[in-house]
């Protein structure tokens, strides 16, 4: 297989860098206006839904593990300047919740692209970051809530396993829904090359995916609503 030349690569490069720039604006602003309109679902007091892992999640398709990496430091910190009041504590949680859940899922599908690959990756994802963040939870969380670690460990089964897995769930099955219609205007707009064939998928099996993805994001948002104590 020849390799691509100079031009093309340079090419591929910008177009690269383009495009992680705008995943970067598009998951700040996703990230604020969720917060502002999931306002009310806040958990604990401090435990709030967001969506900017979407934005990520379709990055991390598109481009692999790294983009994760790279998109959520640059969000996270610039929600920490912005709007964040936790500091940089808060910034490692976001980086290290983000890196977790969407570091596998894309490396996986980097490795087999298909919708097959996308699931699995998403749901070793949520698993795998909802188990992480048990562990970071009690280890940092104390430090910028102020709370005794006792109260934060009697917190982990009740409180910090289901948010997590409900904040997974809910990013997950917008990724499903958003993924193809996203790459189609990026493709579009000539910011991704075309597809090489492994992404197609039958008119029918795509709406079942829209169908399938969106009942598991009114599921997730009602049991953020259930959480947060809304809907008793």
């Amino acid at each position: 297989m020849s390799e691509l030349s100079p031009a093309v690569k340079s090419k591929t490069d910008t177009r690269t860098i383009v495009c992680t720039a705008m995943l970067c604006a598009v998951a700040y602003v996703v990230m604020y206006l969720s917060k502002s309109i999931f306002s009310f679902m806040s958990v604990a007091g401090f435990l709030k839904f967001d969506l900017k892992d979407v934005v990520i999640a379709i990055g991390g398709f598109l481009f692999g593990p790294l983009n994760v990496l790279c998109v959520s430091l640059v969000v996270s910190l610039i929600e920490m300047i912005t709007v964040s009041t936790t500091g940089p504590w808060g910034l490692l949680m976001n980086v290290i919740s983000t890196c977790t859940f969407l570091c596998p899922a894309a490396y996986l599908y980097k490795r087999n692209r298909t919708f097959k690959w996308a699931i699995l990756g998403l749901t070793f994802g949520v698993l795998f970051m909802t188990a992480s963040m048990m562990l970071w939870n009690y280890l940092v969380t104390p430090i910028y809530q102020g709370m005794p670690r006792a109260a934060i460990a009697d917190m982990l089964l009740p409180v910090f396993l289901p948010f997590n897995l409900t904040k997974g769930l809910m990013n997950g099955a917008l990724t499903m829904f958003l993924y193809k219609p996203v790459v189609v205007a990026l493709r579009k707009a000539r910011l991704i090359p075309e597809s090489s064939g492994h992404e197609q998928s039958s008119k029918s099996r795509s709406i079942t995916i829209s169908v399938v993805a969106l009942f598991l994001a009114a599921t997730a948002v009602f049991l953020g609503l259930v959480l947060a104590g809304v809907i008793r």
